[in-house]
């Protein structure tokens, strides 16, 4: 039990910071405004579904993947970096109240559906950011025994956990505004955007310098 615990602290722990479900959920509400809470609560399962396939095929098969395509971990960084960056850069610089310009989602069945996987998961909830940090995790989880098999499970737990977070902040993102007003909610989408924006310059920073020491 005590690999499972571990695994599972430390997929929880190395996740939560970057997906951030509270903070995201603010940036979700900023784009799902207009929409009704019916079709809210549809987006915010469709993208907790997403959200937990995309962790865990990254974490399982991610490696496998990037070495398929030839993709160094660090270049993924740096990608993913970019895509966050650009993410927040844009929330930060939103007009107050509305939705990013750049994004509109409608009422329609069939955009509801397009969007919850783009913008809604992919970058804004598990973007190329969590792809990079939990394919790193992957690299070093092991498989084969039954202790292993305990620490797979608890990295499949703590998916799960973080998953049911995203679902139930993004589900209820309308009552948190509705007990923080308005104009608090709109500053804090702002601090989670900067933040954001610092997580993706981070990520390029930590791409940058694997990729300088790879040259040494």
């Amino acid at each position: 039990m005590s690999a499972l615990l571990a695994s599972f602290l430390l997929v929880f722990g190395s996740l939560f910071p970057i997906v951030n479900p509270p903070g995201s959920a603010f940036m979700f509400l900023a784009h799902t405004r207009t929409l009704s809470r019916a079709q809210r609560a549809e987006l915010a399962a469709r993208v907790a579904v997403y959200a937990f396939l995309i962790v865990i095929g990254s974490l399982y098969i991610g490696s496998a993947v990037l070495g398929l395509f030839g993709v160094s971990l660090p270049a993924l960084r740096v990608g993913g970096g970019l895509v966050i960056a650009v993410a927040g850069w844009r929330l930060l610089n939103a007009k107050e109240g509305a939705t990013d310009g750049d994004i509109e989602i409608g009422d329609a069945p069939e955009r509801l559906r397009s969007a919850a996987f783009y913008p809604l998961t992919m970058p804004l909830t598990t973007g190329p950011g969590t792809i990079a940090v939990t394919i790193a995790l992957g690299t070093g989880h092991p498989f084969g025994s039954e202790m292993l098999s305990l620490a797979t499970l608890g990295g499949l737990l703590a998916v799960l956990s973080i998953s049911a977070l995203i679902y139930a902040c993004f589900r209820f993102a309308d009552r948190m505004e509705g007990l923080l007003g308005r104009a608090l909610t709109d500053a804090m989408m702002r601090l989670f955007a900067l933040l954001l924006l610092c997580i993706g310059v981070e990520i390029i920073w930590r791409g940058v310098a694997e990729m300088v020491r790879s040259l040494q």
